[in-house]
This record gives structure tokens, C-alpha cells and sequence, in this order.
């Protein structure tokens, strides 16, 4: 693990990318997000991910643009860890 100040600019950049369409996401489903399954949380932050490393790279690494089904268990639990952090964090916001 790096610290956040150590983290590269173009993963900060990312990473603040990612929040922002999950909470954007959550919002506009008018709460409903917390119907989704762990899985379909977990796919949307692997996709917004996906997204922003072809923004960042013209040639990413396969590893960073793999399918949802061919990343480790580690990250597909961290993509969905992402998701409900965020979501919590709003409805702790909202209160």
C-alpha cells in the first residue's frame, strides 16, 4: 500500500473520478443503489475504473482493463468495499 501522498497524480485523479460517478450513481438512483447486489456494486466501480485508465493510458496494462470476472478476489471485494463506502458516506452526510 503507498500513502495517498505518495500515490501518483494520474491514480489521485482517477480514484477522485471513480467517487464522483459512484456518488453521482447513488444519487440519482434516489437511494435505490442500496438494492444492488455486492456483485453489481462491485462491477459498477471495476467499469468506472476501466474507464479511467483508458483515459490516463493510450495502451494500459491488461491487468488494469480486465474484466470484472478475471481480477483477483482481493479487488472484486475492493471494488465493492468502494462502492459502499461511498454510499455510506452519503446517507451518513444526509443525516
Amino acid at each position: 500500500m503507498t500513502p495517498w501522498d505518495g500515490t501518483p497524480q494520474w491514480e489521485r485523479d482517477a480514484a477522485g473520478a471513480v467517487y464522483a460517478q459512484v456518488r453521482q450513481f447513488v444519487e440519482v438512483s434516489g437511494g435505490r443503489a442500496a438494492r444492488l447486489s455486492r456483485e453489481q456494486e462491485g462491477r459498477f466501480v471495476a467499469l468506472c475504473w476501466t474507464a479511467q485508465m483508458y483515459k490516463h493510458f493510450e495502451e494500459p496494462k491488461p491487468g488494469y482493463v480486465a474484466d470484472r470476472a478475471e481480477l483477483p478476489g482481493w479487488q472484486r471485494e475492493t471494488d465493492a468495499d468502494i462502492f459502499e463506502a461511498v454510499e455510506t458516506a452519503l446517507r451518513t452526510a444526509a443525516d
